[in-house]
Order: C-alpha cells, then sequence, then structure tokens
C-alpha cells in the first residue's frame, strides 16, 4: 500500500506544480487554492508512504515522478521544446525511479 500512497503523492506533485503555473505568483485565486489543496495532499499521501518506505528511496521516487509529469504535461500544456535531448533525460530519471523501486527492501 506504501508505494500506492508515494505513487499518489507524486501524481499531486505534478498536479500541484502545473496548478502553480496557472496561480501567476499565487495572482489567481482559484489556482492558487487548487495550488495549495494539491500541496497538502501531496505531502499526506508522502507522508503515509513514509511509514514504512524509506526516506532516501520515497523521497527521490518522489521527486521523479514529479519531475517527469510535470515536465511531460509542460510539453502538452505549455508548448515546451519537445527534442531528443530533454527526453533522454527524462528516461535517465525514469530508470532511476524503476531502479530505486527494484533495489527497495520494501
Amino acid at each position: 500500500m506504501a508505494w500506492i500512497y508515494l505513487f499518489i503523492a507524486g501524481l499531486f506533485e505534478v498536479g500541484w506544480a502545473i496548478s502553480l503555473k496557472y496561480a501567476q505568483g499565487f495572482t489567481k485565486f482559484g489556482s492558487s487554492v487548487a495550488t495549495i489543496t494539491l500541496m497538502i495532499l501531496s505531502f499526506t499521501f508522502l507522508s503515509k508512504a513514509l511509514r514504512t518506505l524509506p526516506l532516501g528511496t520515497a523521497y527521490t521516487i518522489w521527486t521523479g515522478i514529479g519531475a517527469v509529469g510535470t515536465v511531460l504535461l509542460s510539453i502538452v500544456l505549455f508548448q515546451e521544446p519537445l527534442e531528443v535531448r530533454r527526453l533522454t533525460c527524462i528516461g535517465l530519471i525514469v530508470i532511476g525511479v524503476i531502479g530505486l523501486r527494484l533495489v527497495s527492501p520494501h
């Protein structure tokens, strides 16, 4: 169950990062509320995962999910450049996240 919590936390991290862009420096009320709500949810699920998962592993995977998801959504939503070098780096993050999951004791 901890791994599911961690994955959900990572998805909420993507959500708050994207909503932070829409909040435009917390000048847009609805997006600002969404950002704070998604942050709280992300931290809540991360803290549930940390009850059993090692901190270093969980935190790295959480940020990895957030980073990869945010980059991919930014390409779609904000027309950020889609180029081989960026995709290669994203792939390395994914490999690292999968590797940590495979070698984790839990």
